[in-house]
């Protein structure tokens, strides 16, 4: 026979005797409080009382050895023993104990390997596998007592447990006592997770869980899918010599074959089940080999042998029973005692709290008493510093809509500059062909007088021509002014569907010469990547036009100031691009003005969205723009981002979502 311990491995009966020798003549404590572990594995589940002993001796010398861990993992394990052997209240109290122990996080600093028996990487794996397992062993342990509701809530934290940490074998425990007793669709669901579990964790017990499949496919009449995890859960059992799954197995299947009517099976599998009852000394287990041989007889048409086996399995079944009514008994003792405890406990504490409580207020009422003087004594002055903030605050509210304003028409002395070059064109294009065009007329008033009716239709086509010129470059002209126009009123705050390439394509110029109006020797290389399948979206133009000339003006002034350094070879080159945004959908964008200036100093990154803060000379900025940009964007449900390099560059992203209008 060989027990597996998570510590030892498979623990044989020629390495238990080794183990119960060295207990005799070891000297180190540590190591004896690990064999004494391995030892209550080995004897638990057949001989429960020598399993207790040894479980004990790990916990005497884990308390002697100040082992946090292995206290609370010794503890679990003897309540483990003591629910299998009945003992219904002292393996309560010791389930409590490991909870403590294990709940506390001081217990991680335990320094001899104590995860080593948890299949832990550490000790903080370690002590959340202890205490779900705990909570698992606990659960068993509230089944045994009807706790329905109590078996149920600390299986799922035992669950929540097993996953902060990836425990397969706690998962797949819970997974299975979760679903005993659930509706059969969800039972099977929560027996195939738990078979999951196992086989990712290599953890091969899982006997009792395909036991429970068998039964619930045998409820739904499956009986092919009944017999075969059945089948599968005596291999496991036998593979693993876990002896208790193993007689559970031969009773179920044997009841299976009776439920058939298959005899021979039957009575073949109740036999199986005798003997694997006996060498483990399992009386639950007798006791249903008992029933299960007085079935297989019944069909057999053997009475006597059925009405003996009846007999013993009453015998015991009424023993059994007994104890049971005398654990219950027991518990519910303990559970109403347990309840008069803390409901005095609840007494006094309220008790004590009323008493804080009446303290508190005379304290509080002294406090009020002395506030309110102080109060008083302070109200006349705090009603004229009041007034003098009022003042201040009115004071700062002004200058901040003046300051607001001056950023405003700086934006729009720089735009006008511009503007004064683009119309400059198609000014130029109306005078120059209303010139042509009066020639023309002129022309085709000589050859009507000479009766030349050819000639006069081709001047007519020409004036045609050059008033249609008149007409578009009229237009661009109004267009402009119109731009801005809105650029200098206030927002209406009404989107509307805008070209946003366009838009950035106008105030590229715009700024472009904006600058060279202010410097003749400025000169700069401008280059657009616009993406064609941009589609209108909803926006604010002028203001989204005040950001974009913000932006484009910066850059234009960065490749100007590192132009003046005289570096060879350096080409000032200021870039816009607009590009289809896939956070967005199909109607956002993203807008990048980037430039090859000297860059933005990685120390003042963070601050150049703030109000006021600008790296321009005194006088030449308010500080607004940017901070004003940013607004703008956020109120549009976007982004404003900045990428930089020191003496490099720098890149400004715009990204608008979807926008309603």
């Amino acid at each position: 026979m060989a027990q597996k311990d998570p510590t030892w491995g498979y623990v044989t009966d020629k390495q238990a005797d080794r183990l119960k020798r060295s207990v005799q003549t070891e000297k180190n404590d540590t190591l004896k409080m690990a064999a004494y572990r391995s030892l209550g594995f080995y004897y638990q589940d057949f001989i429960p009382d020598s399993g207790l002993y040894f479980h004990e001796q790990q916990l005497v010398l884990s308390k002697k050895l100040n082992r946090r861990l292995w206290q609370a993992d010794a503890y679990s394990q003897a309540a483990y023993v003591l629910a299998l052997s009945g003992d219904v209240i002292k393996s309560y109290d010791y389930f409590n104990e490991a909870i403590k122990l294990a709940s506390d996080e001081k217990s991680e600093s335990d320094k001899w390997r104590p995860w080593t028996f948890s299949n832990s990487e550490n000790s903080h794996d370690a002590r959340i596998a202890i205490l779900g397992m705990n909570y698992q062993m606990m659960a068993n342990l509230w089944g045994y007592l009807g706790e329905t509701e109590k078996r149920i809530s600390t299986s799922r934290e035992a669950l929540k447990l097993g996953e902060s940490i990836n425990n397969g074998k706690i998962l797949h425990l819970a997974y299975t006592n979760l679903g005993i007793g659930a509706p059969p669709d969800s039972a099977l669901l929560f027996f195939n997770k738990s078979l999951q579990k196992a086989a990712a964790a290599g953890y091969m017990r899982i006997g009792n869980t395909l036991l429970n499949m068998a039964g619930v496919y045998a409820k739904k009449g499956l009986w092919d899918s009944a017999f075969n995890y059945a089948y599968k859960s005596i291999a496991m059992s036998q593979e693993n010599n876990y002896l208790r799954a193993l007689v559970t197995s031969y009773n179920a299947i044997s009841q299976l074959f009776s439920r058939q009517n298959n005899k021979d099976s039957s009575l073949f599998y109740a036999n199986k089940a005798l003997e694997a009852a006996r060498i483990s000394g399992i009386s639950s287990g007798l006791q249903s080999a008992y029933r299960s041989l007085s079935a297989a007889y019944a069909i057999t048409n053997k009475t006597d042998s059925a009405f003996k086996y009846e007999q013993l399995s009453n015998l015991l079944n009424d023993s059994l029973k007994n104890v049971r009514i005398a654990n219950l008994t027991n518990y519910q003792k303990f559970s109403f005692n347990e309840q008069l405890r803390l409901k005095k406990m609840d007494e006094e504490k309220t008790a004590y709290a009323n008493n804080l409580k009446m303290i508190g207020l005379i304290v509080v009422l002294g406090g009020i008493l002395l506030t309110t003087i102080i109060l008083y004594r302070n109200n006349r002055q705090k009603q004229k510093a009041n007034k003098v903030l009022e003042t201040t605050l009115t004071n700062l509210k002004s200058t901040q809509s003046q300051l607001i304003q001056s950023e405003k028409m700086a934006s729009l002395g720089e735009l006008t500059a511009g503007i004064a070059h683009e119309i400059q064109n198609p000014l130029n294009f109306v005078n120059n062909f209303s010139e042509v065009n009066k020639e023309l007329l002129v022309e085709m008033k000589d050859e009507l007088k000479k009766g030349n009716i050819e000639e006069v239709n081709s001047l007519a086509d020409d004036v045609i021509d050059n008033e249609d010129k008149i007409i578009f470059h009229g237009k661009r002209a109004d267009a402009i002014v119109k731009g801005m126009l809105q650029h200098s009123r206030s927002s209406s705050g009404v989107k509307e569907p805008t070209d946003i390439n366009a838009l950035c394509d106008e105030y590229l110029r715009l700024s472009y010469h904006g600058l060279r109006a202010k410097d003749k020797s400025f000169n700069a290389t401008m280059k657009t990547d616009f993406d064609t399948s941009i589609r209108d979206i909803n926006i604010i133009p002028q203001d989204i036009g005040r950001v974009i000339l913000n932006l484009l003006t910066n850059a234009f002034y960065a490749v100007n100031e590192k132009q003046k350094q005289n570096i060879a070879g350096y080409e000032p080159t200021v870039t816009i691009k607009t590009a289809q945004n896939p956070l967005s959908g199909d109607r956002g964008a993203e807008i990048r003005v980037s430039d090859n200036g000297n860059g933005i100093p990685q120390k003042v990154l963070d601050k150049i969205f703030q109000p006021f803060f600008t790296t321009k000379p005194t006088g030449q900025g308010t500080g607004l723009g940017l901070s004003l940009s940013y607004d703008i964007i956020k109120a549009h449900g976007g982004e404003l981002k900045v990428e930089t390099k020191e003496n490099e560059g720098s890149v400004f992203s715009i990204i608008l979502p979807i926008t309603n209008a």
